[in-house]
């Protein structure tokens, strides 16, 4: 080993060890063992390589194929309220838990859980407060606020959120989902500088393009008018 390495590696090792003896080795393991939850039943839904058998999955779980989506949903909304209680808990004990706390990538772990929760408005400026000093990555605060601005009517601002309605088809008497749209932006011309400032690596139209939508500038009253 080069001399010049061998002392820059003897003097980061006290700033090293300093960093491992900050992080709380308890609250990670319990964050990252949420997360595994939290995505477990998600992954059934959304993940290609695994929802692609579904019979091979309904044997697994041990329920018919016929009654796999509404069993998944069902486990995930549960885990999702018990995951839920425990983080007010965690919150409430140590704040956010950021990467000064738990390391990465753990430190998104709370921001997970509170993203698939109704307790966006109460916990945001917290979040937002951790993406100020860097314990989350700002694009995370930035796809909570669309979020709790798309549930509260409101324009978004990152373009990160899309929805569907469903709608009643009078000849079978049942709700059939409508393709979804990219939720309305405020300033939508400006949306792809702003992405880019908050971390963002994608376009708005790219983002679209991967949640298999077709971008297209929608305003508050053209959604007021598509039928529900």
């Amino acid at each position: 080993m080069k001399p010049f390495l061998a002392a820059l590696i003897l003097a980061l090792l006290p700033q090293l060890a300093a960093a491992q003896a900050t992080i709380n080795k308890p609250l990670k393991h319990e964050l990252d063992s949420i997360y595994a939850v939290d995505q477990r039943w998600r992954s059934m839904l959304f993940n290609p390589r695994i929802n692609r058998r579904p019979d091979s999955l309904a044997r697994a779980l041990g329920v018919t194929r016929e009654s796999l989506p509404t069993y998944i949903m069902t486990q995930m909304m549960r885990t999702d309220s018990s995951n839920t209680a425990r983080m007010k808990v965690l919150l409430q004990q140590y704040g956010y838990p950021g990467k000064s706390l738990v390391g990465e990538p753990t430190n998104e772990a709370a921001w997970h859980v509170i993203q698939h929760s109704d307790d966006i408005e109460y916990y945001i400026p917290r979040i937002k407060k951790a993406a100020q000093k860097e314990e989350i990555p700002f694009y995370l605060y930035a796809q909570m606020l669309d979020r709790q601005l798309m549930r509260d009517g409101k324009e978004q601002r990152y373009g990160t959120q899309a929805f569907g309605y469903n709608v009643l088809n009078p000849q079978t008497g049942q709700r059939e989902p409508q393709p979804p749209f990219v939720w309305p932006i405020r300033d939508a011309a400006g949306v792809n500088e702003r992405r880019q400032k908050a971390g963002f690596r994608t376009t708005v139209e790219q983002n679209a393009a991967l949640l298999g939508i077709k971008y297209r500038v929608l305003t508050l009253q053209d959604v007021a008018r598509m039928p529900k």
